[in-house]
């Protein structure tokens, strides 16, 4: 069971301003490792711009409302515990606005397993390395060309209605190397289960690589990437838009894995967050201006690597 939200309301300084012109809102199901978090700014002028710096990156501020602007913040896998700047700045006619707010990050412990395995399943072959790099240079491309407009419109649905594991984050340690921890949440589902999209967005991936299988990854717009893995058919074309509840293939046991399931990872930002933070955090949002529709566009993808 998710916790329920933390709400933390704060007064923005104000250069030229009344007090009561801007009031900042920040929402978490918890300020740890691998969550989300909501930025609402609330301001009675309409401003001329309206930024917001976290964790030392810009973060896109979109209009959710007629006096409101919000932004959602990840807070990556392996954020450090700690103290961190959060910078809003909003210009108005009446003066700058600009508050720095500390947002403390607590300590989140993640399963660690040790299991005894096959030496390919740790060390892929060496006839492999080829595609393993190509692989990976398309994944990095495509995670850094996010649609500059929000896609996405709360809430965010489950893509399947299968039970979800805790093996969000865990570090697995095999043959006694240890591994990437794990970025996405498995949901038990079994072989030839619809997986349904959580949300509308841009397909920019639909492919078979080496680890993940048949993978769809889906642009939410600002920074807000889906990706689907070990699919065992692809029903989408890597350029094309999809509505929330559009199948996108069907559950299998493609790539690295031992059995069929979902594999569902979220990236914000760049930050690895669990999926089922943004299904309790962006439920319980204002569900804001619904974004604009927009027709698909003709995208270069670089042919798969086998």
């Amino acid at each position: 069971m998710t916790s329920p939200l933390l709400p933390l309301v704060l007064a923005l300084g104000l250069a030229q301003a009344p007090p009561s012109a801007v009031t900042m809102t920040v929402k978490a199901r918890a300020f740890q490792p691998g969550e989300l978090a909501i930025v609402s700014l609330t301001l009675r002028e309409t401003p001329a711009t309206v930024t917001l710096v976290a964790f030392g990156a810009d973060v896109p501020v979109f209009r959710s409302g007629d006096d409101t602007w919000q932004a959602l913040v990840g807070l990556d896998l392996d954020l450090e515990p700690g103290t961190y700047e959060w910078v809003a700045e909003a210009a108005l006619a009446s003066g700058l606005v600009r508050q720095t707010h500390t947002v403390t990050v607590v300590p989140k412990r993640f399963e660690t397993r040790r299991l005894r395995v096959a030496p390919d399943f740790v060390n892929p072959p060496p006839e492999t390395q080829v595609r393993i790099e190509a692989e990976a240079l398309f994944l990095r491309a495509a995670y850094q060309r996010s649609t500059e407009t929000r896609l996405w419109a709360a809430p965010f649905v489950l893509p399947v209605a299968d039970p979800v594991n805790s093996a969000f984050g865990r570090r697995s340690v095999f043959n006694g190397e240890a591994r990437s921890p794990h970025a996405g949440a498995d949901f038990l589902s079994p072989a030839g289960r619809p997986v349904k999209a959580p949300n509308a967005g841009r397909v920019v991936a639909s492919r078979d690589l080496f680890f993940t299988g048949n993978t769809i990854i889906v642009d939410h717009g600002l920074g807000v990437f889906s990706m689907f893995a070990h699919l065992s058919r692809l029903d989408v074309a890597e350029g094309t838009m999809v509505e929330p509840g559009q199948l996108l293939g069907i559950v299998g046991a493609t790539g690295r894995v031992t059995g069929p399931h979902l594999h569902w990872a979220l990236r914000v930002g760049g930050a690895r967050v669990d999926p089922m933070s943004a299904i309790a955090t962006i439920r319980d949002a204002p569900a804001g201006l619904s974004p604009k529709p927009m027709s698909p566009e003709p995208i270069s993808m670089p042919p798969q690597s086998r």
